[in-house]
């Protein structure tokens, strides 16, 4: 295989990547960076942990290394596009780490911070441009982002990026970028109907593919625990507190499942934190902070950070509840066995997920390594809706579950109508722009039906025909998981 020094990267590039402490390309960097160099537009497919950032990362800090001209104010030179705001820091950072012998600016752009000092970091333009979706239309609606310059966008997490709930907003984006452009879509997975759909954004492009599609990495040990639903908790309790986990994530489907597992974890004395769209951005901040250096050593994570944490040395990665789209899976599990090193994969499966564990194996191609004949006794959550694109479970491209009988997203147990919400409705223009909930973040809250709670939290039941509780509080679980309002 190539070194670096021969992939024809300027000194400045190849002193930081030394300093780094590479010497050799991952596989889809030493296909994907010379193909950049050439200009070539790119389609790429690598599993998770293989280098994907800086596959493309370098060649954009290349071409400025040789050729560095300011784009005009409120302009940038590349776009790169991501799904998430830890994502969008992440790839921020690496842009830094191999340029630090360079002149280049970079700026981010992301929902849940003030956008005041992202407009005057756009006011001179920039060279490379990091920014969710959500945001960016946002600016660019407001005057304070133009594409009209723009020479070369990538899609970062590219499955992701261009599944129909992102479709309405990259599209518009695309629209603003002159057509006479470099593209590059990457990600871990492909499926067939995302892949057809990046062929609209992509000119005869050079196709790259180093690993099967949506196959897991094969260092990661993974084991799959038939267990009860009611033992999930003691169970998990178990495997983080044993003394070979170093440092591990813990997956939850929703966010309000997460904030439970946190607090079930603290209460058993171990050092546990949670990170979810709920969060504000500089809680996520902290807390991703905090799980880097060590004060924390468990991370309870919904799947939107699945494509957004990029820490070293995580020895374990739990599924507390196994993911309804099967390609997340192996998102979550690709956050450990990293750059080489192994890692352990453990998936509780009670009786009502044996069919997202069936999805699961049939994707990865093999049977998955069980122990246990736990959660026969509980009972299977039905699929509602016709079979949708991509493993979503409603047909409707994003994987949502939706309530029963065509009842009302936000319906409430029962004959209650659903509480007004005292925040304004929003337009259909600017729902447009957020961020689509991932297909695992839905209403629909298993571990609280495991818990024995009823959805809503632990508000006490109403008597029939008596008086309505009234409470100011607003259930924190149905909002968008990667929502970017301002």
């Amino acid at each position: 295989m190539k070194n670096f020094t021969d992939l024809g990267l300027a000194e400045t590039v190849l002193k930081a990547v030394e300093a780094e402490g590479y010497t050799t390309p991952t596989p889809i960097q030493a296909q994907v960076i010379p193909a950049m160099l050439e200009g070539r537009d790119v389609l790429g497919t690598a599993q998770t942990g293989t280098g994907k950032t800086a596959a493309f990362v370098l060649p954009l800090l290349n071409r400025l290394a040789d050729d560095h001209q300011r784009p005009p104010p409120k302009s940038c030179g590349t776009l790169i596009l991501a799904p998430t705001r830890e994502l969008a820091a992440q790839i921020a950072d690496s842009v830094r780490a191999y340029g630090k012998y360079g002149r280049q600016s970079v700026a981010v752009v992301v929902g849940g911070v003030k956008p005041g000092p992202q407009i005057k970091a756009m006011a001179r333009g920039v060279d490379i441009l990091v920014a969710t979706p959500g945001r960016l239309m946002d600016h660019m609606q407001g005057g304070a982002i133009r594409l009209d310059q723009t020479t070369t966008v990538i899609l970062d997490e590219a499955d992701q990026m261009l599944d129909l709930g992102f479709m309405p907003a990259i599209r518009k984006i695309m629209s603003k970028v002159p057509s006479k452009r470099q593209t590059a879509l990457l990600s871990a997975t492909m499926p067939k109907p995302i892949r057809a759909l990046a062929n609209d954004f992509l000119n005869n492009p050079v196709e790259v593919a180093v690993a099967t599609v949506a196959k897991p990495i094969e260092l990661i040990d993974q084991r799959v625990m038939l267990v009860d639903r009611s033992a999930k908790r003691r169970i998990l309790i178990d495997i983080v507190g044993a003394s070979d986990v170093e440092r591990a994530i813990v997956f939850t489907r929703t966010k309000r499942g997460a904030d439970k597992v946190q607090r079930s974890l603290a209460d058993a004395g171990l050092s546990a934190a949670a990170i979810h769209g709920n969060k504000s951005q500089n809680q996520r901040t902290k807390t991703l902070d905090a799980f880097k250096n060590g004060n924390v050593t468990i991370l309870v994570a919904t799947d939107i950070a699945a494509r957004g944490i990029d820490v070293e040395n995580i020895s374990h990665v739990i599924n507390f509840e196994l993911p309804n789209i099967p390609e997340s899976y192996v998102h979550r599990i690709g956050r450990t066995a990293r750059a080489g090193k192994s890692g352990v994969a453990v998936s509780l499966c009670d009786g009502a997920e044996r069919e997202y564990l069936r999805d699961i194996e049939k994707l990865v191609g093999y049977k998955i390594s069980s122990t246990g004949n736990g959660g026969a006794g509980d009972e299977p959550e039905p699929r509602r809706g016709g079979g949708g694109r991509n493993g979503s479970r409603n047909g409707n491209g994003n994987g949502n579950r939706q309530p029963r009988d065509g009842a009302a997203k936000n319906a409430r147990p029962g004959n209650r109508p659903a509480r007004r919400s005292k925040h304004k409705a929003k337009p259909a223009a600017q729902g447009a722009r957020e961020e689509a909930r991932p297909g695992n973040e839905g209403d629909s809250d298993g571990l609280v039906r495991m818990l024995g709670q009823k959805p809503g939290g632990n508000r006490p039941s109403r008597k029939p025909g008596g008086p309505r509780r009234s409470s100011r509080k607003r259930s924190q679980g149905g909002g968008s998981e990667a929502r970017e309002s301002a």
